[in-house]
Parts: C-alpha cells; sequence; structure tokens
C-alpha cells in the first residue's frame, strides 16, 4: 500500500465523520420523519454521511449500485411510513422494492446473477440498525474480514473493503452513543457496499478454482447467511425479547433469531402476506424448530379479522 492509499482512507475516515456530525445538526434542525422521538430524541438518515462519501471514493460499477439503493432509500426516510390507499404497502416500502430491483438488474451486467444477493444484503443490514452501533459493528467486522480475504486472493494490501471500513469507523462513534440512526440509506449502502465485496471475493476464488458463476453465487450466498449469523448474535437479547413478547415464539432457538434477520421486518412480512394471506403455518418438527421455520413461517395477518 502506498502512501497515496493511506491519503485516501484518512481522507474517506475524516469526511464520514464531519459529514456524519454535519447531517446530525440538519436532521435535527429539520425535523419531520428525519428525527425521531427515540432515546429523547434521535436524527434519523445520518448514515447519508457513509453513503455520500462511498458514492465519491467506492471504484465503479460498485458506486453505481450504491448510489442506485441510496437514492430510493433516503426517499423511504424522507416519506416515512405513509400508506398507498387500497394496498397492502407503504409507499417507502414501495420506494425500497424499487431500488432493491433496480440494484439486481443494474448489477446483472456488471456482475451477472449474484446482483440477486447483493440486493438481498439490504435486509440483514436493515434489522441490524433497529439497535445502536450493531449495523456498524457488522460492517466493521466484515469489511475487516474481507480485506484480509481479498489481500490474500489478490496479493494486493488495498482493496474496496479499507474504503467501507474507514468510512464507518468515521461515522460509527455517534452511532455507538445512540445520538445517531443510519436510516434505510445508510444501512441499504453498507449492505449494498458489503455484497459487492463478497461477489470481488467470490470471483477470485471462483477464477482460481474455475467454478464459473454459480461458484461466485455460493461463495457470496454463504457469506451473506454469515454475516446475518453475526448479526443474530449481537442482536441475541432484543431479538429474544421481540421474538417471545412480539411474536408470542416461546423460547426462541437461535434459528428463530438468525430467520428474524433473514426474513423480518417490513418486506419479510410483506412477502408472508402475499404468499400466505391469513394462512397459520404451526411449526412442530424439533428439527425445523431449531433451523428457526416457526420465525421463517410466522404471519402477522393470521389472527387480523
Amino acid at each position: 500500500m502506498n502512501i497515496m492509499d493511506l491519503i485516501w482512507l484518512v481522507a474517506v475516515f475524516i469526511l464520514s465523520g464531519i459529514l456524519a456530525l454535519l447531517f446530525q445538526n440538519i436532521f435535527t434542525r429539520l425535523g419531520g420523519n428525519l428525527y425521531t422521538t427515540i432515546r429523547g430524541g434521535t436524527p434519523r438518515a445520518v448514515g447519508m454521511a457513509p453513503f455520500i462519501v462511498l458514492l465519491l471514493f467506492f471504484p465503479p460499477p460498485g458506486n453505481y449500485l450504491i448510489g442506485l439503493i441510496g437514492f430510493f432509500a433516503f426517499l423511504d426516510d424522507i416519506i416515512g411510513r405513509k400508506k398507498i390507499r387500497g394496498l397492502p404497502f407503504e409507499i417507502g416500502q414501495l420506494s425500497r422494492g424499487i431500488g432493491m430491483i433496480l440494484v439486481m438488474v443494474v448489477g446483472y451486467f456488471f456482475f451477472g446473477p449474484v446482483s440477486i444477493l447483493i440486493a438481498l444484503m439490504i435486509q440483514p443490514m436493515n434489522i441490524a440498525d433497529m439497535q445502536p452501533g450493531t449495523a456498524a459493528s457488522t460492517v466493521m467486522i466484515m469489511s475487516t474480514l474481507m480485506a484480509i480475504l481479498l489481500y490474500f486472493t489478490t496479493g494486493n494490501p488495498y482493496s474496496p473493503a479499507l474504503i467501507i471500513l474507514a468510512a464507518c469507523l468515521g461515522y460509527a462513534p455517534l452511532d455507538y452513543q445512540g445520538k445517531i440512526m443510519m436510516g434505510e440509506v445508510g444501512n441499504h449502502s453498507f449492505g449494498v457496499g458489503l455484497g459487492i465485496l463478497y461477489t470481488l471475493l467470490g470471483m477470485n476464488v471462483a477464477n482460481f478454482h474455475n467454478w464459473g458463476v454459480g461458484g461466485v453465487f455460493l461463495v457470496v450466498l454463504v457469506l451473506l447467511i454469515f454475516t446475518s449469523f453475526i448479526i443474530a448474535f449481537l442482536r441475541r437479547d432484543n431479538l429474544k425479547d421481540f421474538l417471545e413478547k412480539n411474536l408470542k415464539i416461546s423460547n426462541p432457538s437461535y434459528g428463530d433469531l438468525w430467520m428474524d434477520v433473514l426474513t423480518g421486518g417490513g418486506l419479510g412480512d410483506l412477502l408472508r402476506r402475499i404468499l400466505l394471506g391469513k394462512r397459520e403455518i404451526i411449526i412442530y418438527n424439533k428439527f425445523l424448530i431449531t433451523l428457526g421455520f416457526r420465525r421463517l413461517f410466522y404471519n402477522p395477518y393470521a389472527h387480523l379479522s
């Protein structure tokens, strides 16, 4: 790594920190959907700071995909939870869904079918952002791991993983203190960014073993699942409490926690509503319970009149 690489990383770190402070102040003053009463008042969508930094410093075509999802995710942050009359989803969910589809479609021309998994990385990162510091910790853990693995597979110590790590390090201090929230713009941008890192590693591994497109897809899928396990571990206490009190899933298994990270939240429940309607599926098999199938088939609409 040469001196210019280090200078760029320091610039990413400093700019991300400065922008986080700036947006903390701006969104607090603006209020509305960009400011929540949680923890005595917390500005949301301060993840705009690392989003801008990644847009500027992350190499193309990755920054194109980050730009796409960040734009539609920020619309979600601004609009909030407004329903669309006559439809079973919110305007924000629609905006986020459009962003995910565009990441899949545009990403296909650069990365192939694995662009589907790049977009799906949004789901676990969105769940991670529901607890202070969890999304930031996940990004730092996985970007560090990717920096190491990309170095081993390319021999180049400088990689896009270090850019994501530096951007997150600059943003994170206020998040760990619970003074800001990433919002959709932040966790979605980091999610797609991590998905691209996983894809770069998958390409290196697949090329070495002559695995082809299927090999890339498999590597990224494994890393997506691993990321979900990390988030479930970091949020284990809160998730267990949520599943027991809100979903009435008694004595949740670790599989239930992981499945909530992988399939929970508004988009997951919307998909359940579409597929299951008001049907209730009860899981009795102990092995399936261990794997988290109680959470997978939990339908919040089953008991609605």
